[in-house]
């Protein structure tokens, strides 16, 4: 059934999608790889479309426990492997070996689907699950409600509930999920590690849920990540600012998990299929997300974003998300916590997973009911949790010296703080620029990637402040020295139209005590911009510019910059040859400015780079106080295309005298749409027609056109 009605009104082209769907299969079946679940999708999906009975000898025992190792290891992302085996159970399990369902049954009935639930017992095994970040909620509470759904009947060893309390338990938990994103957005923003993360589970109840109001809602919110994605990328680059991100994805559009989604949907570069890393080592042309695209005979997306994501006309969006939370927050007395104007609770433990999905694990607020949910759920043994058990145990269960040393430490010790933030992206055909504005200036970060500049898939730049210098594997996933995943010190950016000013300015001093050796900070900060991927790239004294095709980029620098080089026989480049690290040496303090333009606003490279060497930028430094905290810089730089603008470390940009805001955006804002603060309908609308996403009815269809579908009875619980 089509998750509108009959009716292709809105959607896009039936066979335009089909043959999509067709290439990406084509591809990702030239090889076979049993032990990559996607990859047995992917064939068992083609060999339906073309008729054919599915050759599954190769899938033998040891093939399945293969894929789940992580299952019965009880180890991170156990619950992407759920959900990789509920579709091949759902879709395919009368094509699968007897072996195959027995082992899949079994582990569905024995998982552990939250983490209030029984964990292994002492000795046994330590659960090294992640539960509480958005796209694990989603994911775990959406493989619980399809496991319960495919198995009504049986008793689940884990909770002692049967598969349809289980399946009303995550119905209550989805809708929980479901109302505080569409009031707040996405905490995770436009991430090209987990947007990804999002849109499968969205998928797997849109296409598989039996419950039509459970279904139409997620088939709503994947609409929303395809909006998302389709703003914020360039040739199927999702090369914006990120809540999160890694190293591995964000130097190179077609190592993303979010590209073959991308390159499916728009299909906007020449490049193939990317090859993903599988978890065994075997490289496969597929990625999750177009797997499960692939797959989809229900949901198809929305005509209007594949327009969006396809137009080259100047697009400025402006988007403001999450939830407030301020770690610098004056306490009252004895370190009572305050009550919040929202109503939200600090305290209850119910909001555990609402404040652990924003990484708010460490404000001096949270503390007490962190302790108490470790506590109460025996979850100290994860090594997710040893930084806070090695401070428990140093100084004991004294909660308001804990709250007193969270909030004296506030901007070292929420690294992983995902909270309100503003994000800005300017886009044309020849490039995009995007920032968070303003994000948590002088704080540690842990995987938030703050600007960027794309001109393709993998002709990018960006800076960061290093925790130290590179280490052999300093660009791949596992970068745990944060050389270029995150920031041992977030900038204060400020981005408008096609430039951003960055400023440097760490709001502590690098700590000397071995407890807090991991939040210590390198003398110098770093810009990626991968000369090899460019096809021009000059240097023209504090500047260095580039040209992709007809995108034009310029870097500028307060302190000089020179080329570090890397060999690639001892350190990992990602395959690069030619310098792409240009490093700012004599402190970790320092001002960069990036300006992008193109051939339509500029005729030549040269012209543009004649009119960005020479505008005036000035750069007042405010020193370092006696704390140890750079008090940041007054910037002015006179931009060519945008006009003189004026920033701070503090106050307002001004650009030409006048004051724009660069906080307090709505949720959304942008040529296609408009939604305040707070709202929850999304009515997207372009010269061709219209589409509109009611985030709480949960309901998608072109404007105005007929009422709601029957809602379920399912019981959901507000904020």
């Amino acid at each position: 059934m089509d998750l509108r009605g009959a009716t292709d009104e809105g959607l896009v082209d039936r066979g335009w999608w089909r043959r999509r769907q067709d290439d990406y299969l084509a591809a990702a079946t030239a090889v076979r790889h049993p032990g990559s679940v996607l990859n047995v999708l992917d064939h068992l999906e083609r060999a339906r479309r073309d008729g054919r009975r599915p050759d599954l000898a190769d899938v033998t025992p040891s093939v399945v426990a293969g894929w789940c190792r992580r299952i019965d290891g009880w180890l991170d992302c156990a619950d992407f492997d759920v959900l990789r085996l509920l579709l091949l159970w759902s879709a395919d399990r009368d094509a699968l070996p007897d072996h195959v369902v027995e082992a899949l049954r079994a582990r569905f009935i024995g998982f552990r689907y939250w983490y209030t639930d029984p964990g292994p017992a002492p000795g046994e095994a330590v659960d090294a699950r992640w539960y509480w970040s958005e796209n694990h909620r989603l994911i775990f509470h959406t493989v619980e409600h399809l496991a319960g759904q495919a198995l009504p009947d049986e008793l689940f060893t884990a909770a002692g509930l049967t598969g349809a309390e289980h399946r009303e338990r995550a119905a209550v938990a989805l809708a929980a999920w479901f109302d505080e994103k569409a009031a707040d957005g996405f905490s995770e923003w436009h991430s090209d590690a987990y947007s990804e993360k999002d849109l499968v589970p969205l998928l797997a109840l849109a296409e598989g849920a039996d419950d039509a109001a459970l279904a139409e809602r997620a088939a709503t919110f994947a609409d929303l990540v395809l909006v998302d994605l389709a703003l914020h990328s360039h040739r199927d680059n999702l090369g914006s600012t990120h809540g999160r991100s890694y190293m591995r994805f964000k130097a190179t559009g077609p190592t993303q998990t979010t590209f073959s989604a991308l390159k499916l949907c728009f299909d906007r570069t020449d490049a193939a299929w990317p090859l993903d890393d599988g978890d065994d080592g075997e490289l496969l042309p597929a990625t999750e997300g177009a797997s499960f695209l692939a797959r989809c005979h229900r949901y198809r997306p929305p005509a209007i974003v594949r327009r969006i994501a396809t137009s080259t006309d100047e697009l400025l969006d402006r988007e403001g998300m999450g939830t407030e939370l301020d770690p610098a927050e004056a306490p009252g007395p004895s370190w009572e916590v305050p009550a919040r104007a929202d109503g939200l609770s600090y305290t209850d433990p119910a909001m555990v997973p609402f404040w652990w999905d924003r990484g708010a694990l460490t404000p001096w607020q949270l503390v007490p009911l962190t302790l108490d949910a470790l506590d109460r759920h025996h979850l100290w043994d994860g090594h997710l949790f040893a930084h806070i058990r090695s401070v428990r145990d140093a100084l004991g269960d004294d909660r308001p010296t804990l709250q007193a040393l969270a909030y004296g430490l506030h901007r070292m010790v929420n690294a992983g703080l995902l909270t309100r933030v503003d994000t800005c992206t300017w886009r044309n055909g020849d490039g995009m620029l995007s920032t968070a504005q303003g994000y948590r200036p002088g704080c540690t970060g842990y995987q938030h990637h703050v600007w960027q500049a794309t001109l393709d898939e993998r002709a990018v730049v960006f800076t960061t402040h290093p925790a130290h210098g590179p280490t052999a594997r300093a660009g791949d996933y596992l970068d745990g020295d944060r050389y270029w995943t995150g920031s041992a010190t977030l900038p204060r950016a400020v981005q408008h139209g096609r430039a951003v000013v960055v400023q440097y300015a760490p709001g502590f001093a690098a700590p000397d005590l071995d407890v807090l050796a991991g939040f210590g900070y390198a003398d110098e900060t770093h810009a990626y911009l991968p000369t090899e991927r460019f096809d021009e790239v000059v240097r023209d004294g504090p500047w260095t510019l580039a040209r992709r095709r007809d995108g034009y980029v310029a870097l500028w620098s307060w302190r000089p910059v020179a080329w570090r080089v890397h060999d690639p026989a001892t350190t990992f480049t990602n395959g690069l040859v030619e310098p792409f690290d240009l490093v700012a040496t004599g402190g970790p303090d320092d001002v960069w400015v990036c300006e992008v333009g193109d051939a339509d606003r500029w005729g030549s490279f040269a012209a543009f780079a004649a009119a960005v060497t020479t505008a005036a930028v000035e750069v007042e430094d405010h020193g370092w106080g006696d704390d140890g905290a750079h008090r940041g810089f007054a910037v002015a730089y006179t931009s060519p295309a945008e006009g003189h603008i004026e920033v701070g470390w503090e106050g307002p940009l001004r650009v030409d005298g006048r004051e724009v805001a660069i906080t307090g955006y709505p949720r959304m804002q942008n040529r296609y749409v408009e939604v305040p603060t707070g709202g929850t309908t999304f009515a997207l609308a372009d010269e061709h027609g219209s589409w509109t996403l009611d985030l709480m009815a949960g309901t998608r269809r072109p404007a105005g056109r007929g009422p709601p579908p029957p809602r379920s009875d399912a019981p959901r619980r507000h904020r």
